[in-house]
């Protein structure tokens, strides 16, 4: 009989584990969308790209949650901005492999599916002001802060630990996050990888929670704008933590290159090692109790 129990109370145990690192999917906007209305298209996902799974076209945003082992769940959650010039979103590449890599250091992964311009032509236009383009997905972006940290205590978070990490024109959806007018809605923390605001600069505020930035030297795409952004937090008295590598180009995202931002990731872990995000913190507490 107790050989039993101990199989059943094991069994149980991996099937409450499976649960708790289950898929789930939620809208950004609990109700209606905000801004005009689109036309009507449908959503369209490609896969098998040079960039693995692509979707275009996106007019509902939504966040997918890919929630660590309870047994090693450090309590900090994390946003994640797939790139695309807010034309496509690179869903393999920057999005579900990157919230698989924070599942496993027990960290919750929230792949952000953001609202970007229709696609109706091959490549990117030369006169693309990601400005525009980018506007409705940077309010996605802010919405998806508010929205994992007011539900923070259902996923076993800390509400004082909901980060957010971008990469490309995802780091520009970071960027509206991280500087917003209201502080108080801001993330606790922001990574912005090969990207930054394109185009205009913003105005930088004065206080700013921790910020962890990376790019290679040889992207042309995002260096001018990443340094830019870089000088400005420096100058309006942030202290950034900024890796620079000498190669890997445009969208390394996990890609293996043999370059040196083949180590992004570790030094992204080490950076949040040192600000106490893989500490196990209590969840904060549900409403009403």
């Amino acid at each position: 009989m107790g050989r039993w129990i101990r199989r059943i109370t094991a069994a149980l145990a991996l099937l409450a584990c499976a649960a708790a690192q289950a898929q789930s999917t939620l809208p950004v906007w609990p109700g209606a969308v905000p801004g005009p209305p689109h036309a009507t298209y449908p959503e369209r996902t490609v896969a098998d790209t040079p960039l693995g799974t692509v979707v275009f076209d996106v007019t509902t945003p939504t966040l997918t949650a890919y929630l660590p082992d309870p047994a090693h769940a450090t309590g900090t959650g994390v946003i994640v901005a797939p790139g695309g010039a807010c034309l496509a979103l690179a869903m393999d590449l920057e999005g579900t492999g990157v919230a698989r890599w924070l599942q496993r250091q027990g960290i919750a992964a929230f792949v952000l599916k953001y609202r970007i311009q229709r696609k109706q032509q091959q490549g990117i236009p030369a006169d693309l002001d990601l400005g525009k383009a980018c506007r409705e997905g940077m309010a996605d972006g802010i919405q998806a802060v508010r929205r994992v940290r007011q539900n923070a205590a259902v996923w076993g978070l800390s509400a004082h630990r909901i980060g957010i990490l971008g990469f490309s024109a995802g780091a520009m959806i970071a960027s509206g996050a991280l500087l917003q007018a209201d502080a108080a809605a801001r993330p606790d923390f922001a990574a912005l990888i090969y990207g930054a605001p394109f185009g205009t600069l913003p105005s930088i505020p004065g206080s700013l929670p921790p910020v962890f930035m990376a790019w290679a030297q040889d992207d042309d795409q995002a260096r001018a704008a990443a340094s830019r952004f870089y000088e400005a937090l420096l100058a309006a008295g942030q202290r950034p933590e900024a890796h620079i590598y000498a190669s890997g180009g445009h969208g390394f995202g996990l890609r293996r290159q043999g370059t040196s931002s083949d180590h992004w990731t570790d030094a992204f872990q080490g950076w949040m090692q040192a600000q106490g995000l893989l500490r196990r913190a209590a969840p904060s507490p549900r409403p009403g109790r």
